[in-house]
């Protein structure tokens, strides 16, 4: 009683063979180039397309270029991200949990934050210099701390002397606010006492 039904069903398609209609292919042929759509030839706009676009990348590379050449370097890198992150060195506090990740990201998100709030000024640049160099000193501490991370493993005293420095960093930043505002109060007292 066991048949293979691959067996009967092989059996069955040689056995009958249905022939396709005379001018079917021609037919599917037509049918096919009917639907799918025409192929479009090229205008003399793509060439204007291309020109167009070279100008646009042109302007756009000479607008960021003039940009880059008038503002003013930066003397002092204070925080760097490959410091921070130190993801070619190898790993960093926020790499050994999430909770000092949180910690890591928190400090160094402020420190840019206060970076970026800065104003100077030729009055205040002598003061800020200072406060730079202090920071640039921090900076390399923590690249220093870093390097002992990897190269002894994760330790209380590294990771602590880590965070404090970041602390460190952030107090420093603020310090540096208040008395730049210390200082444009002063300066604006004199003006409306001058007056």
């Amino acid at each position: 009683m066991g048949q293979d039904l691959r067996k009967l069903f092989r059996e069955e398609r040689e056995s009958k063979k249905y022939p396709m209609k005379e001018g079917h292919e021609a037919r599917f042929l037509e049918r096919l180039e009917a639907e799918l759509p025409a192929k479009e030839k090229y205008h003399t706009f793509f060439w204007l397309r291309i020109a167009a676009s070279i100008v646009l990348l042109l302007g756009v590379g000479t607008y960021f270029f003039l940009q880059r050449t008038t503002e003013q370097p930066i003397k002092n890198t204070v925080v760097a991200k490959e410091d921070i992150m130190n993801e070619k060195q190898g790993i960093s506090i926020g790499d050994l949990s999430p909770d000092l990740q949180k910690i890591e990201n928190y400090y160094v998100a402020n420190i840019n934050y206060e970076l970026s709030q800065l104003d100077v000024s030729d009055d205040n640049k002598e003061m800020v210099d200072g406060f730079m160099e202090r920071l640039g000193e921090l900076d390399k501490e923590y690249g220093v701390l870093n390097t002992e991370l990897n190269e002894l493993g994760p330790n209380d005293d590294t990771i602590s002397a880590l965070i404090q420095n970041l602390q460190l960093r952030l107090q420093l930043l603020q310090k540096l606010k208040q008395k730049l505002n210390q200082l444009k109060s002063s300066e604006n007292e004199q003006e409306t006492h001058s007056i």
